[in-house]
């Protein structure tokens, strides 16, 4: 019985040892650079990082990422200066793009669009418009040089909150041993992603083996099921005003890109009368016969960040500045 019992520990661990080689050679595992709290309390990613994310039971979508001396996944360093023509992308990870090849990006799409323009994708998995608008605030001496600051805005989950607060707990969490050995065992970060280990989750008190500050497509798709009252629009609208009120917001040079598909008109309204501009890609969206999202998430595919790319270069072509800007 004994023997019995050693050689099923022993064959259980060679197949392990088996399987974690499989998902390493195949790369079937993501990886998620990490994440710090800055100085100037801005949560991003420790610079000098690089490597793949998966998407899917197998790599369905194998992209590669670089996080820059800022602490973003970009082709390029923020250098703003008086001398060039610099556009700052700011959104969650949307805009992030670890969908995307880092150097075919939807900055990168703009800038070969658009000559002598240089693109700044500040994107991060999780943010909302108080981690964007804090991060402007923050970095001010930067974004006063930079031309034109568009901030992608999803109204559904992006103002929630009229205050922006650093969440150091989620940064302590996913420094905890269990995530080291979730990083460090690469069938652990498969398994993970793939729910194999959901009962594993539930003994460790709830613990969950994968980053979950990016469930966008979840989040989405229990939006979509109810619709948002209007007592939830007038909170929304009551966040955006106390932003704004906290941080300041340039008029003259900031606007918000959005699917108004999905927007209150409460809150395009308040934006019409108090020259708040915005631009609407949803009849983009809409106009194309080819699909704009991955065919398991709901993040931007290659053919919808094109889209958005060609969308935002043509709004920088014939832009119209507001009466009251100089």
């Amino acid at each position: 019985m004994k023997k019995f019992f050693i050689k099923i520990v022993w064959y259980t661990f060679l197949v392990l040892l088996v399987l974690e080689v499989l998902v390493r050679v195949f790369h079937l595992y993501t990886e998620d650079p990490p994440r710090f709290i800055d100085e100037l309390n801005v949560e991003k990613r420790v610079p000098g990082h690089n490597g793949y994310t998966v998407t899917g039971n197998r790599n369905q979508n194998f992209s590669e990422f670089n996080i820059n001396d800022a602490g973003f996944n970009s082709h390029r360093e923020f250098t703003p200066s008086k001398a060039k023509y610099e556009i700052a992308i700011i959104g969650d990870s949307f805009i992030e793009g670890f969908h995307q090849d880092y150097y075919d990006s939807t900055g990168k799409k703009i800038e070969k669009i658009l000559d002598s323009v240089e693109v700044y994708e500040y994107g991060y998995a999780g943010y909302d418009l108080a981690n964007q608008m804090h991060l402007i605030h923050a970095y001010k001496e930067d974004f006063e040089l930079i031309d034109k600051i568009i901030i992608y805005l999803n109204y559904e989950s992006d103002l929630e909150r009229g205050e922006y607060e650093p969440n150091f707990g989620r940064i302590a969490m996913l420094s905890s041993m269990v995530f080291k050995i979730r990083d460090n065992i690469k069938l652990l970060a498969y398994g993970s992603k793939i729910g194999v280990l959901e009962p594993i989750k539930k003994l460790v008190g709830g613990q969950d083996f994968e980053d979950t500050t990016d469930d966008l497509e979840i989040t989405k798709g229990k939006i979509e099921e109810s619709n948002i009252s209007l007592d939830l629009d007038q909170e929304y609208l009551k966040n955006f005003k106390s932003l704004v009120k906290l941080y300041g917001f340039a008029k003259c040079k900031t606007v918000i890109l959005l699917d108004s598909r999905k927007t209150s008109k409460l809150f395009l309204d308040y934006c019409d009368d108090n020259g708040i501009q915005y631009i609407d890609f949803a009849s983009t969206f809409e106009s194309t016969s080819k699909p704009v999202t991955l065919i398991y998430d709901w993040h931007w595919n290659n053919h919808g960040r094109e889209l958005i790319a060609q969308f935002i270069a043509d709004y920088v072509k014939t832009e119209k500045k507001p009466v009251n800007c100089k």
